[in-house]
């Protein structure tokens, strides 16, 4: 607990930092020193015709890992470590190295490459390079930030994009305020997280969904690729919890409820109700625990014996089934009740008004995961649940919780029942009529979690407000629809004439172009005719082919650079200007079918609740032909970020070729990732075995765009076509950014192919 303590002798009187902080190094200037990519600090290098991009293969990139990119230098302030300089006051649309501060005006919109009054024998100095090709674009940087008391294998990675002129974000806003439940800002109650890093579950899941429809952010890509979550370290202490009686511990929770009776200003008062009640002072006698601070310390240590539940796991993060479940065994729902206590105890004392915003801060951002998520609990706990009045306890005696945001859940319970255009919602508006104006008695644990509003942080939302719409749902068949949950999370399942499928199944992700993505869920999807009206599934998926690594996103400002490697001067050659044809659209292209197959030996095989095991393809009509595309691979795609002042001009080693969705039926090989010969989709009916019509084997690192506008199933055709392959993509919408950026984000991204759609304006999620 030794830094524990050191982390809370920031605590002083009313907050001030210690003497020895104030002089501590600036964390600019340390931020300063990890720049290796400002054009006005690298040593120009001398211009020649064509310059080259710095990039290695994917090979070499898995190998190297850790030789490059990967500083062991830890960075003190709650800022993440950078691979580039970053102005701690910067926000999203603000770039430093491309800063538009003293420029007369904007240029003109650039049409035509070379631009008018250049020829492609001139060069540009930086400045004005810098206006022509970098004004607008998003700037992409790696970020990473160290786990609290772990060892260095842990770590979160993240994001940040500068630059983009305000033309907006890639992230999705947030349907209805019941939906934000699954992310938790650390610091302060707020609507919304600015960084990935400011919110305790990672990857953010403030961060998670992408604009478009079945996708995800770049952060959120990039936090995947983190190990955020290290084992649980039990401590053994001299600090140890009172054998309190649940009766007293139900009082003192009502005492707290609110907050304002809370002992801040009452310091004898405030020892003797935590140290005669609930913990034990190994030094009463000679040095009492009357600082805050010190009681601070002591309910970490507390909260870190190996009793308490730890709700970092996600089996545990179904809070409701702790304290609302009947069989619930005395004594543990007394030991649950009281780690919500001492949380609420520690909470209020590190919120308290005698230390400053900054001293809480730097705390929080430095507390032991699990300690985190008890904070967590503490406060949804205040925020949702009340208690009757209660007398002394008796053995048997009911308690009843009072749900405060039951009905705020309702009404999001009716509104993502329209969005997802509910078979039975006549069914379902009836049972919410009556929820609405009873006590919420005979509910399972899921709806119950669901109304409490009591939701911790992560994956637990999308099955919590789909179970409880299923069990409010009085049609016989609902009955069926039993096994979701998020420890299963590539799931799915048919009912009447629709299919509703998770944002983390592969079948929800392809065909989301044809549906509506709300709150973690898609639909309504087609059905398939191999499953039954009513029946969940489990869809057997791989990982992708490819995966982001620390190297990777450390780098990915240099990769990514809208200029190329740094020079004296830029020629003009050096760049071109890839604009979207909308002259040769493909109209020929129908979704022909959803196939569902069972795994054998192990589809029919259930445990309990579980759905069985299935595989899952969609067959296309192209031209009279049928393309089966197998849905094998849990790829990602990745909403492309907006840029401003476009389209862009793209360096020219930024490689990529331009195909139409149907054309990439006949590639089978790119990125050299599939290399075993004779392993493809099928195809067309009634049509001989093709040839590659081109060799993909220098497409290790070109870039495929493939134009998939006009009718939404060229969309799906192209994305089925990275789940066969376990090819992971950026979807770039050109009416909010143009080709060039979209590229760069797939070189930033380390991903081979860029889906170019012409979307709608979407709604939130």
């Amino acid at each position: 607990m030794n830094k524990i303590k050191r982390t809370l002798s920031i605590f002083k009187s009313r907050g001030s930092l210690p003497e020895n902080d104030a002089q501590e190094e600036d964390p600019e200037q340390v931020l300063e020193e990890q720049d290796e990519h400002e054009h006005d600090r690298e040593s120009p290098r001398p211009p020649r015709e064509r310059r080259k991009h710095h990039r290695r293969s994917r090979r070499n990139r898995v190998r190297d890992r850790d030789d490059d990119g990967s500083s062991s230098r830890r960075h003190h302030t709650p800022h993440p470590a950078s691979s580039n300089s970053l102005d701690s006051k910067s926000r999203m649309g603000e770039s430093l190295a491309y800063s538009e501060e003293g420029r007369e005006k904007l240029p003109e919109r650039i049409v035509q490459w070379p631009p008018v009054g250049y020829t492609f024998r001139d060069k540009l100095s930086q400045g004005k390079a810098m206006e022509l090709v970098a004004t607008g674009v998003p700037v992409f940087k790696g970020l990473w930030r160290e786990i609290p008391h772990a060892s260095d294998e842990y770590y979160a990675l993240f994001v940040e994009i500068l630059g983009n002129g305000g033309a907006g974000t890639d992230r999705a806003f947030v349907f209805k305020a019941a939906f934000a439940a699954d992310s938790f800002y650390m610091l302060e109650p707020k609507e919304d997280a600015h960084y990935g890093w400011e919110t305790l579950e990672q990857p953010s899941m403030a961060f998670c969904y992408g604009v478009l429809p079945g996708t995800v952010t770049l952060n959120h890509w990039v936090g995947l690729a983190g190990r955020p979550n290290p084992a649980i370290e039990l401590r053994d202490s001299g600090v140890l919890p009172r054998d309190v009686a649940l009766g007293m511990i139900l009082e003192r929770l009502q005492y707290l409820e609110t907050g304002w009776q809370f002992e801040e200003d009452r310091p004898e008062i405030m020892y003797k109700n935590l140290y005669k009640t609930l913990l034990k002072d190994p030094d009463r006698l000679l040095s009492p625990h009357k600082g805050m601070e010190r009681q601070i310390a002591d309910l970490i240590t507390v909260l870190s014996r190996h009793e308490w539940i730890d709700f970092s796991k996600p089996h545990n993060q179904i809070v409701a089934k702790f304290f609302v479940s009947e069989d619930i065994e005395e004594e543990k729902l007394r030991l649950f009740l009281l780690q919500v206590l001492l949380s609420i105890e520690l909470d209020w004392r590190i919120h308290s008004k005698h230390h400053s915003e900054d001293a809480k801060a730097r705390l929080l951002l430095q507390l032991p995961p699990w300690i985190a998520w008890d904070l967590a609990l503490a406060r949804k706990w205040r925020d949702c649940i009340g208690l009757d009045a209660v007398e002394p306890w008796v053995s048997g005696v009911r308690i009843n919780y009072i749900f405060k945001a039951k009905e705020r859940q309702i009404k999001a319970l009716r509104k993502f029942a329209r969005a997802m255009k509910w078979p039975n919602l006549a069914g379902v508006d009836r049972i919410l009529r009556a929820k609405a104006t009873e006590n919420l008695d005979d509910l399972t644990i899921d709806a119950s979690a669901y109304f409490s509003g009591l939701i911790l942080p992560g994956t637990t939302l999308p099955w919590l407000i789909m179970n409880t719409l299923i069990d409010c749902d009085d049609d016989p068949d609902a009955l069926e629809l039993t096994g979701l949950t998020h420890i299963l999370p590539n799931t799915g399942f048919q009912y009447k004439n629709a299919s509703f499928w998770s944002s983390t199944c592969i079948i929800g992700k392809v065909l989301a172009p044809t549906c509506r993505e709300t709150a973690g869920w898609i639909g309504p999807a087609i059905c398939s005719p191999d499953l039954d009206r009513t029946q969940v599934i489990r869809t057997a998926q791989k990982p992708p082919r490819h995966r982001i690594t620390k190297v990777d996103v450390m780098s990915m400002r240099k990769r990514s650079d809208p200029l190329g490697p740094p020079a004296e001067v830029y020629p003009v050659a050096d760049y071109v200007l890839p604009v979207p044809d909308f002259t040769n659209v493909l109209n020929a292209n129908r979704i022909e079918k959803l196939a569902i197959t069972e795994v054998p030996g192990v589809g029919a095989v259930r445990k309990g609740n579980a759905p069985g095991t299935y595989r899952a393809s969609i067959i296309f009509a192209i031209h009279g032909r049928s393309w089966p595309l197998h849905l094998s691979h849990d790829v990602q795609f990745i909403s492309a970020y907006p840029c401003s002042e476009g389209p862009h001009p793209l360096f020219h080693d930024y490689e990529h070729r331009v195909v139409r969705a149907d054309e990439i039926l006949e590639i089978r090989d790119w990125g050299n990732l599939n290399p075993a010969p004779g392993s493809g989709s099928g195809s067309g009916s009634g049509s001989e075995p093709r040839q590659k019509s081109k060799s993909e084997a220098d497409s290790d690192e070109m870039v495929l765009v493939v134009e998939a506008w006009g009718v939404k199933d060229n969309e799906v055709l192209a994305r089925a076509w990275c789940a066969h392959w376990g090819l992971s993509a950026v979807v770039a919408d050109v009416r909010r950014g143009c080709v060039a950026c979209a590229v760069r984000e797939a070189y930033a991204a380390g991903v081979v192919v860029v889906i170019l759609i012409e979307g709608e304006e979407e709604e939130g999620r």
